[in-house]
Protein backbone atom coordinates (compact mmCIF):
# COMPACT_ATOMS: atom_id res chain seq x y z
CA UNK A 1 0.00 0.00 0.00
CA UNK A 2 1.41 3.13 -0.80
CA UNK A 3 1.22 6.01 1.82
CA UNK A 4 -0.18 8.77 0.46
CA UNK A 5 1.95 11.89 1.36
CA UNK A 6 0.93 14.39 3.65
CA UNK A 7 0.07 17.75 2.16
CA UNK A 8 0.40 21.43 3.76
CA UNK A 9 -2.72 23.28 4.37
CA UNK A 10 -3.11 25.79 1.66
CA UNK A 11 -3.20 29.44 2.27
CA UNK A 12 -6.68 29.88 2.60
CA UNK A 13 -7.28 27.09 4.55
CA UNK A 14 -4.82 27.96 7.09
CA UNK A 15 -6.56 31.27 7.37
CA UNK A 16 -9.79 30.05 7.61
CA UNK A 17 -8.54 27.48 10.72
CA UNK A 18 -7.21 30.83 12.03
CA UNK A 19 -10.77 32.38 11.84
CA UNK A 20 -12.62 29.44 13.07
CA UNK A 21 -10.02 29.36 16.14
CA UNK A 22 -10.80 33.37 16.29
CA UNK A 23 -14.87 32.51 16.33
CA UNK A 24 -14.52 29.57 19.27
CA UNK A 25 -12.28 32.22 21.47
CA UNK A 26 -15.42 34.46 21.32
CA UNK A 27 -17.01 31.68 23.66
CA UNK A 28 -14.66 31.71 26.22
CA UNK A 29 -12.90 35.08 26.30
CA UNK A 30 -14.61 37.17 28.65
CA UNK A 31 -15.29 40.69 26.65
CA UNK A 32 -13.55 44.51 27.08
CA UNK A 33 -13.83 47.64 25.06
CA UNK A 34 -11.44 50.57 25.60
CA UNK A 35 -13.46 53.54 25.59
CA UNK A 36 -11.51 57.57 25.82
CA UNK A 37 -13.10 59.15 28.75
CA UNK A 38 -12.00 62.79 28.79
CA UNK A 39 -8.33 63.00 28.20
CA UNK A 40 -8.05 58.95 29.30
CA UNK A 41 -8.00 55.37 27.58
CA UNK A 42 -10.44 53.79 30.36
CA UNK A 43 -10.73 49.89 29.98
CA UNK A 44 -14.62 48.62 31.08
CA UNK A 45 -15.48 44.94 31.02
CA UNK A 46 -18.48 44.08 29.32
CA UNK A 47 -19.76 41.19 27.69
CA UNK A 48 -18.62 38.91 24.58
CA UNK A 49 -20.41 38.10 22.20
CA UNK A 50 -19.66 34.79 20.57
CA UNK A 51 -19.44 34.10 16.99
CA UNK A 52 -21.25 31.67 15.01
CA UNK A 53 -22.75 31.94 11.91
CA UNK A 54 -20.69 35.41 11.80
CA UNK A 55 -17.84 33.77 10.62
CA UNK A 56 -18.71 33.36 6.86
CA UNK A 57 -20.00 36.78 7.24
CA UNK A 58 -16.61 38.31 8.64
CA UNK A 59 -15.03 37.10 4.80
CA UNK A 60 -17.51 39.92 3.41
CA UNK A 61 -16.77 42.33 5.98
CA UNK A 62 -12.56 41.11 4.87
CA UNK A 63 -13.47 42.31 1.31
CA UNK A 64 -14.96 45.84 2.50
CA UNK A 65 -12.71 46.25 5.11
CA UNK A 66 -9.66 45.69 2.97
CA UNK A 67 -11.81 46.89 -0.57
CA UNK A 68 -9.17 49.94 -0.86
CA UNK A 69 -5.86 47.34 -1.23
CA UNK A 70 -7.83 44.64 -3.24
CA UNK A 71 -8.38 47.47 -5.88
CA UNK A 72 -5.03 47.95 -5.99
CA UNK A 73 -3.90 45.14 -6.27
CA UNK A 74 -6.64 44.23 -9.48
CA UNK A 75 -5.31 47.97 -10.99
CA UNK A 76 -1.86 46.76 -10.60
CA UNK A 77 -2.18 43.50 -11.72
CA UNK A 78 -3.95 44.76 -15.16
CA UNK A 79 -1.66 47.49 -15.86
CA UNK A 80 1.15 44.68 -15.72
CA UNK A 81 -0.71 42.21 -17.62
CA UNK A 82 -0.20 45.20 -20.25
CA UNK A 83 2.97 45.67 -20.07
CA UNK A 84 4.05 42.38 -19.93
CA UNK A 85 1.95 41.50 -23.75
CA UNK A 86 4.71 44.33 -24.87
CA UNK A 87 7.09 42.44 -23.68
CA UNK A 88 9.00 45.60 -22.51
CA UNK A 89 9.56 44.20 -19.31
CA UNK A 90 11.59 41.16 -21.17
CA UNK A 91 13.54 43.83 -23.07
CA UNK A 92 14.19 45.87 -19.69
CA UNK A 93 15.46 42.48 -18.07
CA UNK A 94 17.45 41.39 -20.92
CA UNK A 95 19.18 44.98 -21.26
CA UNK A 96 19.82 45.60 -16.92
CA UNK A 97 21.31 41.82 -17.26
CA UNK A 98 23.73 42.52 -20.40
CA UNK A 99 25.18 45.90 -18.41
CA UNK A 100 25.62 43.79 -15.25
CA UNK A 101 27.39 41.76 -17.47
CA UNK A 102 29.92 44.37 -18.86
CA UNK A 103 30.57 45.48 -15.49
CA UNK A 104 32.41 42.26 -14.81
CA UNK A 105 35.24 42.92 -16.60
CA UNK A 106 36.67 45.35 -13.76
CA UNK A 107 38.08 43.17 -11.25
CA UNK A 108 37.12 44.57 -8.51
CA UNK A 109 33.21 44.74 -9.42
CA UNK A 110 33.89 40.60 -10.43
CA UNK A 111 35.19 40.11 -7.12
CA UNK A 112 32.36 41.54 -5.07
CA UNK A 113 30.00 40.21 -7.46
CA UNK A 114 27.72 42.74 -9.45
CA UNK A 115 24.73 41.01 -8.37
CA UNK A 116 25.43 41.52 -5.21
CA UNK A 117 26.35 45.23 -5.48
CA UNK A 118 22.72 45.64 -7.47
CA UNK A 119 21.35 43.96 -4.83
CA UNK A 120 21.99 45.37 -1.72
CA UNK A 121 21.65 48.80 -3.50
CA UNK A 122 17.86 48.04 -4.34
CA UNK A 123 17.65 46.48 -0.61
CA UNK A 124 18.86 50.29 0.46
CA UNK A 125 16.59 51.90 -1.81
CA UNK A 126 13.61 50.53 -0.37
CA UNK A 127 14.75 50.71 2.83
CA UNK A 128 14.81 53.97 3.39
CA UNK A 129 11.75 54.61 2.07
CA UNK A 130 10.54 52.20 4.52
CA UNK A 131 12.46 54.03 6.97
CA UNK A 132 11.32 58.10 6.00
CA UNK A 133 7.65 57.64 4.61
CA UNK A 134 6.83 54.25 5.81
CA UNK A 135 6.46 52.45 2.20
CA UNK A 136 4.04 49.13 2.75
CA UNK A 137 1.37 49.04 0.30
CA UNK A 138 3.42 50.79 -2.33
CA UNK A 139 5.65 47.91 -2.43
CA UNK A 140 3.08 45.93 -4.28
CA UNK A 141 3.67 47.34 -7.88
CA UNK A 142 7.34 47.02 -7.32
CA UNK A 143 6.71 42.90 -6.97
CA UNK A 144 5.90 42.48 -9.98
CA UNK A 145 8.77 43.97 -11.38
CA UNK A 146 11.88 42.46 -9.17
CA UNK A 147 10.57 39.02 -8.76
CA UNK A 148 10.65 38.22 -12.73
CA UNK A 149 14.22 40.43 -12.22
CA UNK A 150 15.39 38.24 -9.67
CA UNK A 151 14.86 34.81 -11.64
CA UNK A 152 16.03 35.96 -14.51
CA UNK A 153 19.66 37.22 -12.29
CA UNK A 154 19.22 33.40 -11.55
CA UNK A 155 17.51 33.45 -8.20
CA UNK A 156 14.08 33.09 -7.64
CA UNK A 157 11.02 34.10 -6.19
CA UNK A 158 12.08 34.97 -2.23
CA UNK A 159 15.12 36.98 -3.06
CA UNK A 160 12.29 39.30 -5.47
CA UNK A 161 10.27 40.12 -2.87
CA UNK A 162 12.91 40.09 -0.36
CA UNK A 163 14.43 42.91 -2.37
CA UNK A 164 10.98 45.16 -2.41
CA UNK A 165 8.87 43.78 0.27
CA UNK A 166 10.95 42.64 2.75
CA UNK A 167 13.35 45.67 2.54
CA UNK A 168 10.95 48.24 2.96
CA UNK A 169 9.24 46.92 6.08
CA UNK A 170 12.80 46.52 7.43
CA UNK A 171 13.10 49.83 7.14
CA UNK A 172 9.68 50.27 8.49
CA UNK A 173 10.74 48.56 11.96
CA UNK A 174 13.74 50.30 11.90
CA UNK A 175 12.25 53.57 10.92
CA UNK A 176 13.71 56.89 12.54
CA UNK A 177 11.13 59.53 9.86
CA UNK A 178 8.07 57.18 9.14
CA UNK A 179 5.09 59.26 10.38
CA UNK A 180 2.53 55.77 11.17
CA UNK A 181 5.27 54.67 13.62
CA UNK A 182 7.74 57.03 15.19
CA UNK A 183 5.39 60.20 14.15
CA UNK A 184 2.02 58.72 15.71
CA UNK A 185 3.96 57.28 18.86
CA UNK A 186 6.15 59.97 19.87
CA UNK A 187 2.86 62.65 19.49
CA UNK A 188 0.45 60.33 21.55
CA UNK A 189 3.79 59.65 24.25
CA UNK A 190 3.90 63.64 24.57
CA UNK A 191 7.35 63.82 23.24
CA UNK A 192 8.93 65.73 20.40
CA UNK A 193 8.29 64.12 17.12
CA UNK A 194 11.05 62.29 15.46
CA UNK A 195 13.22 63.26 18.31
CA UNK A 196 16.51 59.94 18.91
CA UNK A 197 17.32 60.46 15.44
CA UNK A 198 20.53 59.64 15.91
CA UNK A 199 19.98 56.16 17.72
CA UNK A 200 17.32 55.59 15.32
CA UNK A 201 19.32 55.72 12.36
CA UNK A 202 21.73 53.46 13.54
CA UNK A 203 19.40 51.27 14.45
CA UNK A 204 18.07 51.54 10.71
CA UNK A 205 21.73 51.48 9.45
CA UNK A 206 22.23 47.96 11.29
CA UNK A 207 19.05 46.28 10.64
CA UNK A 208 19.41 46.89 6.86
CA UNK A 209 23.04 45.36 6.82
CA UNK A 210 21.53 42.43 8.40
CA UNK A 211 18.72 42.15 5.85
CA UNK A 212 21.85 42.37 3.16
CA UNK A 213 23.68 39.61 4.60
CA UNK A 214 20.72 37.39 4.97
CA UNK A 215 19.26 38.09 1.36
CA UNK A 216 22.92 37.69 -0.04
CA UNK A 217 23.86 34.70 1.53
CA UNK A 218 20.38 32.84 0.93
CA UNK A 219 20.68 34.46 -3.01
CA UNK A 220 24.00 32.94 -3.42
CA UNK A 221 22.68 29.46 -2.34
CA UNK A 222 20.01 28.88 -4.68
CA UNK A 223 22.62 30.47 -7.55
CA UNK A 224 24.97 27.49 -7.07
CA UNK A 225 21.58 25.08 -7.28
CA UNK A 226 18.72 26.67 -8.24
CA UNK A 227 16.55 23.49 -7.01
CA UNK A 228 17.52 23.67 -3.52
CA UNK A 229 15.22 27.17 -3.14
CA UNK A 230 12.17 26.37 -1.41
CA UNK A 231 9.36 28.05 -3.81
CA UNK A 232 11.95 26.31 -7.01
CA UNK A 233 8.01 24.50 -8.05
CA UNK A 234 6.05 27.10 -7.70
CA UNK A 235 8.62 29.66 -9.93
CA UNK A 236 7.68 27.21 -12.70
CA UNK A 237 5.34 29.79 -13.27
CA UNK A 238 7.83 32.94 -13.71
CA UNK A 239 10.27 30.67 -15.77
CA UNK A 240 7.96 29.55 -18.20
CA UNK A 241 6.45 32.86 -18.51
CA UNK A 242 10.35 34.45 -18.91
CA UNK A 243 10.50 31.73 -21.37
CA UNK A 244 7.78 32.37 -23.30
CA UNK A 245 8.44 35.90 -23.14
CA UNK A 246 12.13 35.19 -24.46
CA UNK A 247 10.87 35.18 -27.92
CA UNK A 248 12.29 37.41 -30.60
CA UNK A 249 11.45 40.64 -30.00
CA UNK A 250 11.19 43.66 -33.27
CA UNK A 251 12.53 46.33 -31.94
CA UNK A 252 10.89 49.69 -33.17
CA UNK A 253 8.94 53.02 -33.13
CA UNK A 254 4.72 53.37 -34.20
CA UNK A 255 3.51 56.01 -34.49
CA UNK A 256 0.82 54.83 -31.24
CA UNK A 257 3.91 55.46 -29.16
CA UNK A 258 4.18 58.57 -30.03
CA UNK A 259 0.25 59.29 -29.16
CA UNK A 260 0.92 58.00 -26.09
CA UNK A 261 3.82 60.54 -25.59
CA UNK A 262 2.34 63.29 -26.51
CA UNK A 263 -1.13 62.20 -24.20
CA UNK A 264 1.82 61.70 -21.06
CA UNK A 265 3.41 65.03 -21.89
CA UNK A 266 0.09 66.87 -22.05
CA UNK A 267 -0.63 65.36 -18.68
CA UNK A 268 2.44 66.24 -17.16
CA UNK A 269 2.94 69.51 -18.32
CA UNK A 270 -0.97 70.57 -17.12
CA UNK A 271 0.42 68.75 -13.69
CA UNK A 272 3.07 70.78 -13.72
CA UNK A 273 1.48 73.96 -14.24
CA UNK A 274 -1.52 73.46 -11.75
CA UNK A 275 0.63 72.01 -8.45
CA UNK A 276 4.36 73.49 -8.73
CA UNK A 277 3.59 76.11 -6.52
CA UNK A 278 2.31 73.66 -4.20
CA UNK A 279 4.72 71.22 -4.04
CA UNK A 280 7.05 71.06 -1.08
CA UNK A 281 9.07 67.86 -0.15
CA UNK A 282 7.69 66.42 3.47
CA UNK A 283 10.65 64.74 5.41
CA UNK A 284 9.29 64.40 9.39
CA UNK A 285 8.39 67.50 10.57
CA UNK A 286 10.81 69.38 7.99
CA UNK A 287 9.28 70.64 4.68
CA UNK A 288 11.20 71.72 1.44
CA UNK A 289 9.71 74.11 -0.87
CA UNK A 290 10.10 72.31 -4.35
CA UNK A 291 8.73 74.38 -6.99
CA UNK A 292 11.35 73.69 -9.45
CA UNK A 293 10.63 69.35 -9.12
CA UNK A 294 7.51 68.84 -11.35
CA UNK A 295 8.63 71.49 -14.31
CA UNK A 296 12.25 69.37 -13.98
CA UNK A 297 10.70 66.17 -14.07
CA UNK A 298 8.32 66.63 -16.67
CA UNK A 299 11.71 68.14 -18.70
CA UNK A 300 13.33 65.18 -18.16
CA UNK A 301 10.63 62.86 -18.76
CA UNK A 302 10.53 64.49 -22.06
CA UNK A 303 13.97 64.43 -22.87
CA UNK A 304 14.69 60.19 -22.28
CA UNK A 305 11.16 59.72 -23.80
CA UNK A 306 12.35 60.61 -27.25
CA UNK A 307 15.82 58.73 -27.08
CA UNK A 308 13.89 55.80 -25.89
CA UNK A 309 11.12 56.41 -28.89
CA UNK A 310 14.16 56.35 -31.25
CA UNK A 311 15.51 53.24 -29.99
CA UNK A 312 11.84 51.09 -30.08
CA UNK A 313 8.37 51.32 -28.28
CA UNK A 314 9.91 48.86 -25.72
CA UNK A 315 11.87 51.11 -24.20
CA UNK A 316 9.30 54.17 -24.05
CA UNK A 317 7.26 51.34 -21.94
CA UNK A 318 9.94 50.89 -19.30
CA UNK A 319 9.73 54.97 -19.51
CA UNK A 320 6.42 55.52 -18.53
CA UNK A 321 7.17 53.01 -16.39
CA UNK A 322 10.19 54.50 -14.61
CA UNK A 323 8.29 57.92 -14.34
CA UNK A 324 5.48 56.10 -12.90
CA UNK A 325 7.49 55.49 -10.25
CA UNK A 326 9.53 58.64 -9.91
CA UNK A 327 6.06 60.38 -10.12
CA UNK A 328 4.66 58.02 -6.96
CA UNK A 329 7.64 59.37 -4.56
CA UNK A 330 7.03 62.67 -5.61
CA UNK A 331 2.90 62.15 -4.50
CA UNK A 332 3.96 60.38 -1.68
CA UNK A 333 6.11 62.63 -0.39
CA UNK A 334 4.50 66.14 -1.70
CA UNK A 335 1.30 65.42 -1.87
CA UNK A 336 0.81 62.88 0.49
CA UNK A 337 -0.73 60.45 -1.85
CA UNK A 338 -2.30 57.05 -1.19
CA UNK A 339 -3.74 53.80 -2.66
CA UNK A 340 -6.68 56.15 -4.31
CA UNK A 341 -4.25 58.35 -6.10
CA UNK A 342 -1.40 55.76 -6.45
CA UNK A 343 -4.25 53.05 -8.13
CA UNK A 344 -5.06 56.46 -11.17
CA UNK A 345 -1.22 56.88 -11.28
CA UNK A 346 -0.93 52.91 -12.62
CA UNK A 347 -4.36 52.61 -14.22
CA UNK A 348 -3.59 55.84 -16.43
CA UNK A 349 0.13 53.97 -17.12
CA UNK A 350 -1.45 51.06 -17.75
CA UNK A 351 -3.96 52.58 -20.31
CA UNK A 352 -1.11 54.68 -22.06
CA UNK A 353 1.14 51.02 -22.51
CA UNK A 354 -2.08 49.76 -24.08
CA UNK A 355 -1.72 53.01 -26.55
CA UNK A 356 1.80 52.61 -26.90
CA UNK A 357 1.83 48.89 -28.39
CA UNK A 358 -0.93 49.97 -30.48
CA UNK A 359 -3.77 48.17 -29.20
CA UNK A 360 -7.50 48.87 -29.83
CA UNK A 361 -9.35 50.40 -26.95
CA UNK A 362 -11.41 47.22 -26.68
CA UNK A 363 -8.09 44.73 -26.65
CA UNK A 364 -6.63 47.19 -23.43
CA UNK A 365 -9.44 46.61 -21.78
CA UNK A 366 -9.49 42.73 -22.65
CA UNK A 367 -5.39 42.56 -21.40
CA UNK A 368 -6.57 44.46 -18.39
CA UNK A 369 -8.99 42.10 -17.22
CA UNK A 370 -6.55 39.45 -18.18
CA UNK A 371 -4.15 40.69 -15.45
CA UNK A 372 -6.57 41.39 -12.89
CA UNK A 373 -8.18 37.56 -13.40
CA UNK A 374 -4.71 36.64 -12.83
CA UNK A 375 -3.71 38.38 -9.73
CA UNK A 376 -7.57 37.10 -8.18
CA UNK A 377 -6.28 35.02 -6.22
CA UNK A 378 -3.88 37.57 -4.40
CA UNK A 379 -7.06 39.88 -3.61
CA UNK A 380 -9.05 36.85 -2.09
CA UNK A 381 -6.42 36.37 0.18
CA UNK A 382 -6.24 39.60 1.29
CA UNK A 383 -10.08 40.22 2.21
CA UNK A 384 -9.99 36.33 3.57
CA UNK A 385 -7.21 37.85 5.89
CA UNK A 386 -9.03 40.73 7.84
CA UNK A 387 -11.89 38.51 8.58
CA UNK A 388 -9.74 37.47 11.34
CA UNK A 389 -9.22 41.24 13.35
CA UNK A 390 -13.32 41.57 12.05
CA UNK A 391 -14.31 38.26 14.16
CA UNK A 392 -12.17 39.46 17.37
CA UNK A 393 -13.63 42.81 17.16
CA UNK A 394 -17.07 41.72 16.70
CA UNK A 395 -16.91 38.99 19.17
CA UNK A 396 -15.58 42.21 21.67
CA UNK A 397 -12.46 40.19 22.88
CA UNK A 398 -9.61 42.14 21.17
CA UNK A 399 -9.90 44.96 23.61
CA UNK A 400 -9.56 42.05 26.81
CA UNK A 401 -6.93 40.51 25.05
CA UNK A 402 -4.76 43.01 24.81
CA UNK A 403 -5.86 44.67 28.18
CA UNK A 404 -4.74 41.12 29.90
CA UNK A 405 -1.08 41.66 27.96
CA UNK A 406 -0.61 45.37 29.35
CA UNK A 407 -1.64 43.72 33.08
CA UNK A 408 1.40 41.41 32.32
CA UNK A 409 3.84 44.38 33.11
CA UNK A 410 2.96 44.45 36.92
CA UNK A 411 5.62 45.17 39.58
CA UNK A 412 8.50 44.49 36.99
CA UNK A 413 11.62 46.53 37.04
CA UNK A 414 12.71 48.95 34.15
CA UNK A 415 14.62 46.59 31.94
CA UNK A 416 12.16 43.48 32.70
CA UNK A 417 9.22 46.06 31.79
CA UNK A 418 11.01 47.08 28.68
CA UNK A 419 11.02 43.58 27.87
CA UNK A 420 7.38 42.87 28.31
CA UNK A 421 6.33 46.07 26.29
CA UNK A 422 8.28 44.34 23.33
CA UNK A 423 6.67 41.07 23.57
CA UNK A 424 3.80 42.66 23.92
CA UNK A 425 3.82 44.53 21.52
CA UNK A 426 5.26 42.07 18.94
CA UNK A 427 2.14 39.80 19.89
CA UNK A 428 -0.38 42.47 19.47
CA UNK A 429 1.36 42.79 15.63
CA UNK A 430 0.04 39.45 14.54
CA UNK A 431 -3.62 40.49 15.38
CA UNK A 432 -3.95 44.06 14.47
CA UNK A 433 -1.39 44.76 11.99
CA UNK A 434 -1.90 48.58 11.84
CA UNK A 435 0.40 50.97 13.51
CA UNK A 436 -1.76 53.82 14.33
CA UNK A 437 -4.63 51.55 15.63
CA UNK A 438 -2.16 49.72 17.92
CA UNK A 439 -0.59 53.01 19.15
CA UNK A 440 -3.68 54.40 19.83
CA UNK A 441 -4.61 51.73 21.88
CA UNK A 442 -1.62 50.58 24.20
CA UNK A 443 0.91 54.08 24.12
CA UNK A 444 -1.54 55.97 26.37
CA UNK A 445 -1.47 52.87 29.01
CA UNK A 446 2.28 52.73 28.69
CA UNK A 447 3.22 56.12 28.38
CA UNK A 448 2.42 56.41 31.82
CA UNK A 449 3.32 53.01 33.04
CA UNK A 450 7.00 53.87 31.72
CA UNK A 451 7.47 57.32 33.94
CA UNK A 452 6.00 55.24 36.96
CA UNK A 453 8.97 53.02 36.65
CA UNK A 454 11.27 56.14 36.00
CA UNK A 455 11.33 54.28 32.01
CA UNK A 456 12.36 57.11 29.16
CA UNK A 457 9.21 57.42 26.98
CA UNK A 458 11.63 57.10 23.91
CA UNK A 459 12.61 53.82 25.07
CA UNK A 460 8.76 52.50 25.37
CA UNK A 461 8.33 54.10 21.76
CA UNK A 462 11.11 51.92 20.44
CA UNK A 463 9.69 48.61 22.15
CA UNK A 464 6.42 49.92 20.22
CA UNK A 465 8.14 50.73 16.96
CA UNK A 466 10.20 47.41 16.35
CA UNK A 467 7.14 45.24 18.07
CA UNK A 468 4.98 46.61 15.43
CA UNK A 469 7.31 46.21 12.80
CA UNK A 470 9.09 43.04 12.58
CA UNK A 471 6.22 40.64 12.93
CA UNK A 472 4.45 42.77 9.90
CA UNK A 473 6.67 40.16 7.40
CA UNK A 474 4.86 36.83 9.07
CA UNK A 475 1.67 37.49 10.13
CA UNK A 476 -1.50 36.34 8.14
CA UNK A 477 -3.79 39.29 9.13
CA UNK A 478 -1.02 41.82 6.85
CA UNK A 479 -3.18 42.55 3.56
CA UNK A 480 0.16 43.62 2.48
CA UNK A 481 2.35 40.74 2.97
CA UNK A 482 -0.66 38.17 1.81
CA UNK A 483 -0.98 40.28 -1.44
CA UNK A 484 2.96 40.45 -2.16
CA UNK A 485 3.03 36.92 -1.95
CA UNK A 486 0.11 36.18 -4.24
CA UNK A 487 1.35 38.57 -6.61
CA UNK A 488 4.74 36.63 -6.67
CA UNK A 489 2.75 33.36 -6.44
CA UNK A 490 4.64 32.18 -3.24
CA UNK A 491 2.73 29.86 -0.86
CA UNK A 492 2.59 31.09 2.43
CA UNK A 493 4.04 27.94 4.13
CA UNK A 494 6.85 28.43 1.94
CA UNK A 495 6.84 31.56 2.93
CA UNK A 496 6.93 31.05 6.80
CA UNK A 497 9.29 27.81 6.10
CA UNK A 498 12.05 30.73 5.24
CA UNK A 499 11.02 33.89 7.05
CA UNK A 500 10.72 32.64 10.57
CA UNK A 501 14.36 32.00 11.10
CA UNK A 502 14.98 36.04 9.99
CA UNK A 503 12.21 37.35 12.24
CA UNK A 504 13.40 35.22 14.82
CA UNK A 505 17.11 37.06 14.43
CA UNK A 506 15.34 40.51 13.90
CA UNK A 507 13.44 40.36 17.38
CA UNK A 508 16.90 38.78 18.97
CA UNK A 509 18.42 42.09 17.37
CA UNK A 510 15.32 44.72 17.89
CA UNK A 511 15.78 43.16 22.11
CA UNK A 512 19.41 44.00 22.17
CA UNK A 513 19.20 47.65 20.42
CA UNK A 514 16.76 48.33 22.97
CA UNK A 515 18.96 47.68 26.36
CA UNK A 516 20.58 50.55 25.97
CA UNK A 517 17.76 53.08 25.86
CA UNK A 518 17.79 51.89 29.61
CA UNK A 519 21.57 52.11 30.73
CA UNK A 520 22.54 55.05 28.72
CA UNK A 521 22.00 58.32 28.27
CA UNK A 522 21.39 58.31 24.44
CA UNK A 523 20.77 61.98 22.38
CA UNK A 524 16.99 62.78 22.54
CA UNK A 525 15.97 59.82 25.13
Amino acid sequence: MIKKKREFPNTYVIIFAILALCAVATWFVPGGEYATVGDELVYTEVESVPQTWQLFEALYSGFAKQAEIIVFILIIGGAFWIVNSSKSIDVGIISFLGATRRLERFPLLRKIGVNNIVMSLIIILFSLFGGVFGMSEETLAFVVVLVPLAISMGYDSIVGVSLVYVAAHVGFAGAFLNPFTVGVAQNMADIPMFSGMGYRLFCWALLTAILIVVVLVYAARVKRDPSKSLVYQSDSYWREKIGEEGEKVEYKCNKSSVVAFLLAMGAIIAFAIRYSAECSIRIGETEYAAAWLLPVAAALFAWVSVIALRRSYHFFILTLLGFTIVYLIIGVLAFGWYIGEISALFLAFGVLCGISVGLSPNNIVKEFLNGAKDIMSAALVVGFAAGIVIILKDGKIIDSILHSMASWLGDAGQMASLSLMYGIQTIINLIIPSATAKAAITIPIMAPFSDLIGLSRQAMVMAFQFGDGFTNMITPTSGVLIAALGMAKIPYSKWVKWVWKFILLLIVVGFLLLIPTVYLNLTGF
